[in-house]
């Protein structure tokens, strides 16, 4: 299976969570075509992101698509990958893509072995489920881990995304995802009871209060991380 002259893709999502439908609409807003997306909790909230994509089930999805985006939990993952493949449904030649941040492209062996192209790509935002994501994903990074041949397809579709591709080995994707998780809960817990101290003396908006100056905080925090003044890429709490 090959994309179009034009390089269009056929995606299908598998997720129907924060993530994939978001990253459905930012790969369909770079020119690609949405064959199907999985049903999730909230089909709702999938409409607004994905009004008119059809709702498919993942083997559907599979069998629909040059591009098959997976972003389910993480635990989840590689049950579903090798089941699918017991179904028969990976195809030669197609692009299959995961989001989480602790997997590389090992989890995607089974699909490889049915000639599926394996790709890793971890967008570096917290998710909201929302197009408020979109902006979110033009001003951050992403990790990317693929074999070398098919390295340029995964930070090409990175680029798409709106992020800036990083490459991050597959001995190295642990250590990654700890990286990230530990900036996302570390800033949670903080702000959560800074916001709490702050409402027992009598703050209305704690959350409001604290938004300028958790933001500039971390803003300089983080270029004192890097060693070196910040880019045009500022990185925000939210991230």
């Amino acid at each position: 299976m090959s994309p179009g002259r034009d390089g269009r893709l056929g995606v299908g999502i598998i997720g129907a969570g924060k993530v994939g439908p978001v990253v459905g609409a930012a790969l369909a807003g770079a020119g690609h075509a949405l064959v199907g997306i999985t049903s999730g909790s909230d089909d709702d909230r999938v409409e607004a992101v994905l009004p008119g994509v059809p709702v498919l089930t993942a083997e559907e999805v599979v069998r629909r698509s040059e591009l098959v985006v997976v972003a389910v939990p993480h635990d989840q993952l590689p049950g579903l990958v090798g089941g699918l493949a017991e179904l028969g449904a990976w195809q030669p030649g197609q692009l299959v893509l995961h989001t989480d941040p602790a997997y590389g492209t090992d989890v995607l062996t089974p699909a490889l072995r049915s000639g599926a192209i394996p790709l890793a790509i971890h967008p570096a935002i917290t998710f909201t489920g929302t197009s408020i994501d979109l902006r979110q994903l033009a001003q951050g990074y992403a990790a990317v881990t693929a074999p070398g041949p098919v390295l340029p397809i995964a930070q090409a579709l990175a680029v798409e995304l709106g992020c800036e591709p990083v490459v991050i080995a597959e001995a190295d994707r642990i250590a990654y995802a700890e990286a990230i998780g530990t900036a996302t809960e570390f800033s949670r817990s903080i702000v959560r009871q800074a916001s709490a101290l702050l409402s027992d003396v009598g703050v209305e908006n704690p959350g409001g209060y604290l938004s300028a100056l958790v933001r500039s905080s971390v803003d300089q925090a983080l270029a004192e991380g890097a060693g070196r003044p910040r880019d045009d890429r500022d990185a925000t709490i939210d991230q």
